[in-house]
Formats: C-alpha cells, structure tokens, sequence
C-alpha cells in the first residue's frame, strides 16, 4: 500500500510563513478585527472574562491571603498569652529569699514552659531595668531569635505598658530568604528582680505554602476558565456565524451572475427560514433575469434585423434622394425645398442605422479591433481639419494644444476617430460659439485627448447619464449636426474596446471637458490620465492657449514628449 501524501499548496505555505512573521501579526489582527464577526465577539469576550476573572482572583486571593493572617496572628497571640499568663503565675507563687540559683532554676523552669505553651523555640526575654542586681537572672535568646527581628519602636512600646500584649509583622531571616513571621511581645514580672521584655517569634511558612497553594489552584482554574469561556464562545459563534458567511458567500456568487446557487436548508429554525426565504428570492430573481435576457435578446435580434432589412430600401431611396437632390435646380422652389429636406433625413436615417446596427454589434459582443500604430496627434489635427467648415459655420474655434501623443500607439484608427470627431461635434453643437480647445498629451503608461469647451455646461445629474443610449440634456434644444443620440454611448464602448476610459467634466457656465485615455500596453490602464478631467483654467486667458498648428510626425515621433 503506497504511503499516503501531503500536499501544500502555494497558499497554505503563504499563511503559515504569514503567521510565523510576527512582524505581520498586527496587520493581520486589525484585518480579523474589521472583517471577522466571530473573531471580534471572541476577542470581546475573552477581554471581558479574563478582566472579571481577574479582579475575582485578585480580590479572593487578597481575602484568603488576609483571613490567613489574622488567624494565625489571633492564634499566636493567644498561645503567647497564655504561655506568659502562666509563666506569671509560677513566678508569682515562688519563694525566692534572695536566693540566686533558686531564682535561675525557676527561670530555666519558666522558660520551658514557655517553650512548650507558647507552640514556638524563638523566645527572648531582657531585664528593662538598669539598676544593677546581685540575683537578676540574666536575659536569654532561645532558638534562632535574633535582636534583628525586634524594632526599636516596639520595644519602647512593651517596656512602656505593663500588661498589654503587642505584635508586629517581621521577616524571619533564614538560608533561603526571609520567610514571613511574627513577633509578640509584653512584659513578665519576676520576684524580687521586676519587669522583663518577654517576646516570642512565629514563622508562617506553613500558611505562605497554603497561601501560595490557593493561589496557583486560583490562577490555574482562572486561566482554565478563560480558555473554556473562550472555546465555548468560539463553537456557539460558530454556530451562528458559518450560516451567516455561507449566506454573504452565496449572495456574492448571486450577484457574480451564478443564478444557480443557493442555500443548504436543514431544520425548522430561524437560519432554515433565512435559507428559505433566501432561495425563494434567488428562484425570482433568476426567473426575472433570465425573462429580462430572453427579452433583451428578441429586442438585440429585432434591431439588428430591422437594420439591416432597412439597408436595402434605404439604399433605393438614397439613390432616389442624391438624384432629385442634383436636379433641384430644375424643380419650381417648393419642390427643391422638399427635395433637399429629404436628402438631410435620408442622410441622417442612414447615420441612425449605422449607429443601430454598431449598439446591436456590442450588445452581442461581436465587435472586433482592427489595430495599428496610430499618432493620436496626428488623429486629432485629421478630425480638426475635417470639421473646420462645421465649426466656422456655428463660428467657433477650435484650437490645439498637444505638448505630448505624437509617437505612434496601437489602435484602432477608425473607431478612435470616431469617438474624437463625435467628442468635436457635441463641442462645436454646444459650445456657444465660444472656443474650444482640444488637448493631447501622454506619458509611458497611456495617451489621452481631451475636447474642452466653454459652452453652458451641464449639472451633476445630467453628467453622470450623457453616456446613456437616446439621452440628451435638454431635448428642448435644435440639433444642428445630426446627431441620433448613440454616439456617446458608442464612444464610451469604442474607448472600452481599446481597454481604456472616457470621462467627463461639466459644470454649469463653466463648460464641458471630454477626456478620452487609452493604455499603450496590454492590461489597461495603470495610474491617473495624462490630462486632468477638471481643468482648472478659468483664469487662464484663452489667447495663452495656442492654435493648432500642423504636426511634423517624423521629427515630433522622436522629439516630442511620449
């Protein structure tokens, strides 16, 4: 049996070398916290626990650590007063008569007592006064009691109130450090000598092994809460997020144009009735569009049809029209205005159906470039040229700036010369009179024209549909040139086509800027165009503009800007 394989695929080696750069790890954090339902609810929740479970264990480990303490610190105090109470009792009922052994024999006797009542080895015991005594018993320190452990406050305070028992927290110096301990301290009388310091000492240890003990247990239990909360938290999220992000993925695919997706349904609950629901839209919409295609498809089919049925009667009329047209001159005057009349709208049905038949070649996506080296400069100053009688006559000029584009762009010249001639002739319809500047200019990633007249502009709205089929700004206005109401619509799919863009500027009393850029390589476009879409130049003088003057291509193809 061959031995099973792993295969890692190029985008699991680039997450788990994402995740081993730490460097990365911010990054991907911040990500996760705006796009992840389920991480940010996580996240929010640990935060939320581990706080809470932390001021809990704080506050319980602070009420053990303090509970501990004060009992131990009642439970020595208690046997140190018990052991001094009855160490006083003896020394109270002994007859000494100034004798010195029998005095230190019942000291060494108190002292044993006191060893064995008071649960402790570390006792002291000094003689407060100073006045010299022939049978004073001389001060003791038992076990590992030291002078350090006893601070001069209290033992001021021990010598000064007979009677009163007084303790105080210290450290225990030992071999491994300082363990935590006690001291307590007051006074004995003894027969015939007077007043003693009496002090015993109590480690803690073993409540600081049982305090260190509850809270490792606390901290331990603390983080396995956590990590429970957040496990649960994780697998409940889960459970409501993974119907929420197959519904986003499925509406995605939806919205890509797969009508075919839809929801899994399992259950009765309120995701199942989301599936539901879902799906029973996604069947209407997918119904509805495929209606709204079978429609559009009869409508692409029947103007393309229609279109070229027409080709051949208009053909015959055409011939009819440019006949009765040349004799006009031998027909009575009413005749001859008819006949010219019929001449212009035959020419301008031929130009509606050519447009007609260009929307119903894009439309069914049989439209094909036939590119070549083309200067779009010398494109431009073509089209200028060829419309110089049309613009004199609505007595406007045109003038051309071309600081770049000379060298020659792959393209299609036809199509591109129709979009510049169909941009100059909206120019010259709307510009008022007023002059109109064309622009040509590049850079190594695009070359661009822009047609920029000073004509009364058009708002935001009508800006954003002057590329919609049959749509005019102001139906109201007389149409000089011809137009059918296609051309924008074919120029923006023309720059399209060419893998490029057509925008436009207006504004109202400032006029109207056109900005087609085509890509020079393949791809499309990279980065802004060469000609900016707001000129800005409304405080330039128009005379500063120039006029188009005509363009040397083999001198300009290698000196000018490309």
């Amino acid at each position: 049996m061959p031995a099973p394989t792993v295969t890692v695929t190029a985008a699991n080696r680039a997450i788990v070398t994402d995740w081993r750069d730490w460097r990365a790890w911010p990054d991907r954090l911040t990500r996760s916290w705006r796009r992840s339902l389920r991480f940010r609810t996580v996240a929010l929740t640990l935060g939320l626990t581990a706080l809470t479970i932390l001021v809990a264990l704080v506050w319980m480990a602070l009420a053990i650590q303090n509970d501990l303490f004060d009992s131990r610190a009642q439970q020595v105090q208690s046997a140190a007063g018990r052991a001094t109470q009855s160490a006083q009792t003896t020394l109270d009922a002994a007859v000494i008569e100034g004798d010195p052994v029998a005095l230190q024999i019942l000291m060494d006797r108190v002292r044993e007592s006191l060893r064995r009542q008071a649960g402790t080895d570390m006792m002291a015991a000094f003689r407060i006064s100073t006045q010299p005594s022939a049978i004073a018993p001389q001060d003791f320190v038992a076990g590992e009691f030291t002078d350090a452990m006893l601070t001069d406050g209290l033992r001021e305070t021990v010598r000064g109130e007979a009677g009163q028992q007084w303790w105080q927290s210290i450290g225990i110096p030992t071999d491994e450090g300082d363990l935590p301990g006690i001291v307590v301290g007051q006074q004995i009388i003894v027969p015939e000598t007077g007043a003693y310091e009496l002090y015993f000492a109590y480690d803690l240890a073993s409540e600081a092994a049982t305090l260190q003990f509850v809270q490792v247990t606390l901290w331990v239990v603390g983080a396995a809460l956590v990590v429970l909360i957040g496990a649960v938290s994780w697998f409940v999220l889960r459970s409501v997020t993974v119907p929420i992000a197959r519904a986003a993925e499925t509406s995605a695919k939806l919205a890509a144009g797969e009508l075919e997706v839809r929801l899994p349904v399992q259950g009765e609950d309120e995701f199942a009735t989301l599936g539901r629901s879902f799906n029973a839209m996604a069947d209407s919409i997918e119904s509805q569009i495929k209606e709204l295609a079978e429609l559009s498809l009869v409508q692409q089919r029947f103007v393309s049809d229609v279109s070229h049925e027409l080709r051949t009667p208009l053909t015959t009329i055409r011939l009819a029209s440019d006949m009765l047209n040349d004799q006009r001159t031998e027909f009575d005057p009413t005749t001859a205005r008819a006949a010219e009349l019929l001449h212009a709208q035959v020419e301008r049905f031929e130009t509606l159906l050519t447009d007609l038949l260009e929307i119903s070649r894009y439309d069914a996506g049989s439209v094909q470039l036939e590119v070549e080296p083309t200067s779009l400069a010398q494109l431009a100053e073509d089209v200028i040229a060829s419309m110089q009688q049309v613009a004199e006559q609505h007595g406007t000029d045109v003038r051309m700036v071309a600081p770049g584009g000379y060298s020659p762009v792959d393209m299609d010249p036809r199509r591109v010369r129709r979009v510049v001639r169909n941009l100059l002739g909206n120019a010259i319809e709307h510009g008022e009179g007023r002059p109109i500047v064309v622009t040509v200019d590049s850079n190594q990633q695009a070359v661009a024209l822009g047609v920029r007249d000073y004509g009364l502009g058009m708002s935001a709205e009508a800006a954003e549909r002057v590329f919609d089929r049959f749509w005019r700004a102001d139906p109201s206005r007389k149409r000089t040139l011809g137009g059918t109401g296609l051309g924008l619509s074919i120029a923006l799919g023309d720059a399209r086509l060419h893998s490029g863009a057509l925008e436009v500027w207006s504004e109202p009393g400032r006029g109207t800027n056109f900005v087609l850029t085509l890509p020079r390589h393949e791809g499309g476009l990279a980065g802004a165009s060469p000609i900016p879409l707001d000129p800005g130049d409304d405080g330039a003088p128009l005379e500063d503009l120039g006029h188009t003057q005509p363009i040397d291509i083999p001198d300009a193809a290698f000196g000018g800007r490309s």
